[in-house]
């Protein structure tokens, strides 16, 4: 087995990182800069950093931040959030990130993700997906829709067949949410993760629910997703990032240990 990715997702509003549950009631938790370095010397595998708000205020990321970020950590930096261009991609990844994440921008223009792939490679080109369970019904066979801007707006579109479209096209990676467990420290959405990894050839990261190392065994064993995302276990719950790979590393799953 592969070692499995530790990923903390930092979202950013205004400048400042924020959290909420079901992506509402968001509180300030603190400085993004200082807050990718602590996680760096505690030795996660790669950060997310996502300006949760630039798709629905129709505006660019802040650049400005990530290029802070991207001086302070040396490891794998993936960014989103109002990135609807060549351009933006291009400006992220001069400004320091290693990875782009697109998700709104890719559901109004598909072929941005062609285009991507193209320009700079598939293994920059991550999908977010922030997928909320609705019932199967006609167009969403699998039960499961796609929302964007935020999770704020339903786009009526199938998350299995969305994820095997960006896959065709080009997405080296799906960071896949569940809107339901986002926040909510119940642990993952374990059936929607195993649906999309169980036909993906790429790389899928679980996001949305992790409140205990236990929540992270499961998604690695049970849904087999290749990495995972972590936020308010480690920003309210107390948890560092040395001691959940210790966990995961008595439990049998291999991780990616400081040296």
């Amino acid at each position: 087995m592969l070692s499995k990715r530790i990923i903390i997702c930092l979202d950013v509003r205004d400048g400042r990182t924020t959290k909420g549950v079901r992506f509402a009631d968001n509180v300030d938790i603190g400085d993004p800069v200082e807050m990718a370095r602590d996680y760096y010397e505690q030795g996660v595998d790669e950060l997310v950093f996502y300006d949760i708000t630039a798709s629905h205020e129709k505006r660019k990321i802040l650049i400005s931040v990530v290029d802070a970020v991207a001086r302070t950590i040396f490891i794998p930096f993936s960014v989103g959030g109002g990135i609807g261009s060549l351009g933006d991609m291009a400006a992220v990844l001069e400004a320091g990130a290693e990875k782009i994440s697109i998700n709104t921008a890719a559901v109004l223009d598909p072929a941005l993700i062609n285009r991507g792939a193209r320009a700079f490679g598939t293994q920059c080109i991550v999908l977010g997906m922030d997928v909320l369970k609705a019932g199967v019904r006609p167009g969403i066979p699998s039960g499961y829709e796609v929302y964007i801007n935020g999770g704020r707006t339903a786009t009526g579109i199938d998350a299995l067949a969305w994820a095997r479209e960006a896959q065709d096209r080009g997405a080296g990676e799906i960071c896949l949410n569940s809107i339901d467990a986002d926040g909510t420290t119940d642990g993952y959405e374990l059936h929607l993760t195993s649906l999309i990894n169980d036909t993906m050839a790429i790389p899928v990261i679980a996001s949305g629910g992790a409140g205990k190392p236990e929540h992270l065994r499961d998604v690695f064993l049970e849904a087999r997703a290749d990495a995972a995302l972590i936020a308010s276990m480690v920003h309210f719950g107390g948890y560092t990032v040395g001691g959940i790979k210790s966990y995961l590393a008595g439990a049998g799953i291999p991780v990616r240990r400081q040296q």
